[in-house]
Parts: C-alpha cells; sequence; structure tokens
C-alpha cells in the first residue's frame, strides 16, 4: 500500500490512479524487459569502469553504443561542448519529456553513490517511453541526457546554459540509497528535497623562512588556516540543524623545516536554499579573514560549484507512488519530509523545467550508506540491477502520461510555477 501523507488531495490521487492505460503498461513493461540484456551489460561496465567527472569516457561511450542500436534515435556524442555528455531523442512535435543519465564516480571508492544504476534506469525508461510513443503514434519528444559530473562539477548547469532543458516539460531521473534508509517493506520514495550546497575555497600567502633558524622572519599560512579551522568548528554549535558546514586542508605547506608560506583550504556549506548558503558562506569566510587578520597573511577565495536545493514536483511525485503501487511496490510520498541532507545539480535543474528525482533502496550489509566501499559494492549486484529496473519502468510511465494526458502536464506546470523564484 503506499503510503500517502499530508499535502495530497484526494482528486489528485484519483488521477494518479488511472494515469496509465493497461496497455501502455503492457508496452512499457515489455520493451524494458526485452531491453533486459543490454542493461545488464551496461550496468556491469559503467559499475566496472569507475571515471570521475568530465573524464566519463568509457561510460560515455558504453550509453551511446547502446543508443545507437535502438531504430529511430537520433544519437549526439559529445553533446553540449562536454566530451563526456551525449544526447538522445527520438520524436516530434508535442510536449518533450527528459530523463537525466548520471555516471561519475567518486575517488578512491568507484560508484559509492551507484550512478552505474542512475545511468541504467535512465536508459531504461528511455526505451520504455519511446516505445510506448511508438505505439501511441501521438506527438511527443523523448529526450535522455547524458549528465557528466555530478559529484564534481555540476555537469547538469554546463547543460542548462547550453540550453539542454529550455524546452523540457518535465525531468526526470532516479538515485539508489540504501535499504537501511527505509523501513521494511518499502521499495523507495517519491518527495525528496535535497539541501542547495556552495562550495569555495580559500588559500592563505604569508612569507616563507627557515623553521629552525629564523622562524620570526616567517609569516606563517598553516597557522591561518589552522586558526580559520578551529574557528568554523566553533561556529557549527550556533547554525542551524538543516545546515552543514564541512571543509579539508588541501595544502598546508611543503616541508617541515620551512615556514608554509601557501595554505589552501576547502569548503563547502549546505542549507535549505542557495540563499541560506550564502548567508552562512559569509560567516565561514568571516572566520578566516579573522585568521588573516590575526596571522598577518593574505588571504584570497575562490568560488567554486553552487547546486540549487531541489523542488520536487508534487504530481510527478504522486503519479510515481501511485504507478509503482500498481506494480506492486510500496513508495513513500510524503509532502512534509524534510530536505535530504545532500546536494545535487538536479536541483539546479529544478529551477529550469519541472523536475523530480525519486529514490529506491537497494539492499547493503547493516550500517552501509552511500558514499562508502560497502555501497559500491551492494551498486553492482544483481538485485541492485533488478531494482533499478523495476523503478525505471514507474518512470518511464510517468513520463510517457506527461507526453499524451493535457491534464496532467497542466498540473505539472503549475505545481513548477507555484514554487515561485527564490529572493
Amino acid at each position: 500500500m503506499t503510503q500517502i501523507k499530508q499535502g495530497q488531495t484526494h482528486s489528485t490521487l484519483v488521477a494518479a490512479k488511472r494515469l496509465v492505460e493497461r496497455s501502455t503498461k503492457t508496452t512499457i513493461t515489455s520493451s524494458i524487459e526485452h531491453s533486459r540484456a543490454l542493461l545488464k551489460e551496461v550496468n556491469h561496465k559503467i559499475h566496472s569502469n569507475p571515471e570521475l567527472a568530465y573524464t566519463e569516457h568509457k561510460a560515455h561511450d558504453t550509453l551511446v553504443a547502446a543508443l545507437q542500436i535502438l531504430d529511430d534515435v537520433e544519437v549526439t556524442p559529445h553533446a553540449f561542448g562536454l566530451e563526456t555528455a551525449f544526447l538522445a531523442e527520438f520524436g516530434s512535435g508535442g510536449r518533450v519529456i527528459a530523463f537525466n543519465a548520471e555516471y561519475d564516480a567518486l575517488p578512491g571508492i568507484g560508484h559509492a553513490c551507484g550512478h552505474n544504476l542512475i545511468a541504467t534506469s535512465a536508459l531504461g525508461a528511455f526505451v520504455g517511453a519511446v516505445a510506448a510513443l511508438k505505439t501511441s503514434g501521438k506527438p511527443g519528444r523523448v529526450r535522455l541526457l547524458g549528465t557528466p559530473a555530478e559529484e564534481r562539477g555540476g555537469g547538469k548547469i554546463d547543460l542548462i546554459k547550453a540550453g539542454a532543458y529550455k524546452d523540457v516539460d518535465a525531468c526526470l531521473m532516479l538515485h539508489p540509497g540504501s535499504t537501511n534508509d527505509y523501513p521494511k517493506n518499502l521499495f523507495g520514495t517519491s518527495f525528496d528535497p535535497t539541501l542547495a550546497t556552495t562550495d569555495f575555497e580559500i588559500t592563505f600567502t604569508g612569507l616563507p623562512a627557515h623553521a629552525a633558524l629564523a622562524p620570526w622572519k616567517g609569516i606563517n599560512a598553516l597557522d591561518a588556516v589552522v586558526q580559520g579551522y578551529n574557528s568554523v568548528s566553533a561556529l557549527r554549535q550556533q547554525i542551524q540543524p538543516d545546515e552543514r558546514v564541512h571543509g579539508i586542508i588541501s595544502h598546508g605547506g611543503d616541508a617541515v623545516n620551512i615556514i608554509p608560506d601557501h595554505a589552501t583550504v576547502q569548503y563547502g556549506v549546505r542549507a535549505p536554499t542557495l540563499s541560506g548558503t550564502h548567508l552562512l558562506r559569509e560567516r565561514v569566510i568571516n572566520c578566516f579573514r579573522g585568521a588573516a587578520l590575526a596571522t598577518g597573511c593574505e588571504m584570497s577565495l575562490k568560488q567554486q560549484m553552487e547546486y540549487a536545493d531541489m523542488r520536487p514536483n508534487r504530481p510527478i511525485a504522486t503519479a510515481y507512488a501511485e504507478v509503482m503501487a500498481n506494480l506492486g511496490y510500496d513508495i513513500e510520498c510524503n509532502f512534509e519530509a524534510a530536505a535530504v541532507p545532500a546536494s545535487t545539480d538536479q536541483g539546479n535543474v529544478s529551477y529550469e523545467c519541472p523536475s523530480w528525482q525519486g529514490g529506491f533502496g537497494i539492499v547493503t550489509e547493516k550500517d552501509v550508506y552511500n558514499h562508502t566501499r560497502g555501497f559500491t559494492k551492494s551498486a553492482g549486484t544483481p538485485d541492485a540491477f533488478h531494482r533499478c529496473v523495476e523503478a525505471c519502468k514507474g518512470m518511464a510511465m510517468v513520463g510517457f502520461q506527461v507526453l499524451v494526458d493535457d491534464s496532467f502536464a497542466k498540473k505539472i506546470r503549475e505545481d513548477f510555477e507555484s514554487w515561485g523564484k527564490e529572493d
């Protein structure tokens, strides 16, 4: 039984329950099942060959090769001015739906966020939605976007700038998590807002000196980093419960017998909105400004990526929960849910067009979650692949309905506009 929480109206649920015709459901399910061997091969290749942001050449080539097998699909490798982005599209006229494929890995631990499953689910949903649109003979376009560098770099932001989402009526994607995060028998979630994040780098410049013969002649840049770091640690007790601050010392000097004249920290701050991250960022930077003044160092600031908060589309979330229930899977759809304390460049997309990112659980060992080696292992199992395929069936059904159901598409647009623009 799908768990329906506050914020969902009866009329919305009734519309969702009769959303997908039986024949459409059959077409989508059978087409994805027919492609199961292809999806399995793609999933295995990406998982077995982890690549970091903007260097996902094997993943790009694997997905492009799989898409080029499909009839009547136009495929553009190396799209939008990025070597590891791609575009695939089928159809003409009508509305446009897009599925986002992510496939970058994490340094040192591979696909510890399951992006192999994200790419596989997007490919599977594309296959299913294309089959349904072909069978229907109706206008509409199904788009698959290869979006590199989610973990570090913001590939979707590059695609936004290139106009990839300008004409999109709904953008959908799925993300795996650990079943440890879910109550027993819950397959996944369909309403997952996330925090905004902004990252930056601070470099201190001091003066080198021999650390034994004349340390008083130096200005210690590492001391500035350490003082700033400790000040941020003290700041944490005064920030809001839904805010986060985390950082690393990326450079602290070159030799123990030299007073460090250069030292660098990298920080990320998270808050429910981008404007909130800007306020929190200023408080963190002030900690380092004070350290620069205390040590006599010069300080420089380099702004890095910014990910907006995720604004999930409520009609899409409701529809996915109901479609998955009809497939026999329990999905939580809770409009009162607190933001997931993580960030994604899908949030930036949600400011550009109606967007949605659903979650599905994969079985992991106890106390194993995303961004751990244990999750990398679990993301490559047959069970994780099976769950991914089942989830993408529901996503394909919802995506196709956006193309053919005027009332549903109107509700999606109205909900997108109801979020308003952030101050």
